[in-house]
């Protein structure tokens, strides 16, 4: 399965060119983490082009190949991407009426009931980790080219968890500080690789329930030297630091909603 991310990686390469403010000294080029340096997806001077197509102001095009919501990261002249890639045919998002009410409204005037209907609606719109084999892909690229310079398969085999197919299985955003990368796939663990493509270290996480398989999609940020992670999910959520140098976790604070709906999605 093949996804061509062009205006993706355009829009991203544009924001690099204007300089993005990290704090009132230190202006920056890069754009490490989800919505860049700030976590506010807006250049202060993005040149964005008047006119874009498929052939307007492009300067290059890569295919990249999968599936995964995650978006891509710039440091230097490096781009850094995730993504979910399986042989197998994998559920994809329909446009439409599709996710609304209507399906389940028609099953209703058939007759159907409602544990019936239900079961119907989680077969459609969830993959579960027995329907499919994937391997989760972390690619390099070069920023004025769009050449892949490197790929690194951190995982191959059924999926940990299940997923809803307006999600997918690369969902998180990495994160990077110039040296490593840092990459979080919510149902399965933090890595760090340096810009070469080494495994510096790799740190599992226990696979926690997501309300309704819907999956995951929190992506890391980093603070000095610590990667800390939001992990929302119906069994006891959380919020953990990790040493960016080792993956040793440093401390966890449990979220406690009472009786509330314990998962979430929110990504810093």
């Amino acid at each position: 399965m093949k996804l061509t991310v062009v205006t993706l990686l355009l829009v991203l390469a544009a924001g690099c060119v204007a300089t993005e403010v990290v704090d009132e000294e230190k202006p920056t080029h890069n754009w490490p983490r989800f919505l860049g340096p700030n976590s506010l997806p807006v250049a202060d001077n993005p040149k964005l082009p008047e006119r874009w197509s498929t052939t307007d102001n492009v300067e290059w095009v890569t295919e990249v190949s999968g599936v995964g919501w995650s978006s891509p990261i710039v440091w230097g002249d490096k781009i850094f991407l995730t993504s979910a890639v399986s042989d197998q045919p994998m559920k994809q998002p329909s446009l439409g009426t599709d996710f609304s009410n209507e399906y389940l409204a028609e099953m209703r005037e058939e007759g159907i009931s409602s544990e019936e209907a239900n079961n119907r609606l989680y077969e459609r719109d969830r993959e579960m980790p027995h329907e499919v084999v994937i391997d989760l892909m972390l690619y390099c690229f070069d920023l004025e080219s769009g050449a892949r310079l490197w790929e690194r398969n951190v995982y191959h085999g059924n999926p940990p968890g299940g997923r809803h197919r307006k999600n997918s299985f690369a969902s998180e955003t990495p994160v990077t500080d110039g040296q490593h990368v840092y990459v979080y796939f919510g149902h399965l663990g933090l890595y760090a690789f340096d810009f070469d493509g080494n495994l510096a270290w790799a740190t599992p996480l226990k696979l926690y329930q997501k309300v309704r398989d819907f999956g995951t999609g929190t992506s890391p940020v980093l603070h000095d030297d610590r990667v800390i992670v939001l992990n929302d999910n119906e069994d006891q959520g959380f919020i953990a630091a990790f040493d960016k140098r080792t993956g040793k976790e440093l401390w966890r604070t449990l979220r406690n909603v009472g009786d509330r709906r314990k998962t979430g999605w929110a990504t810093p």
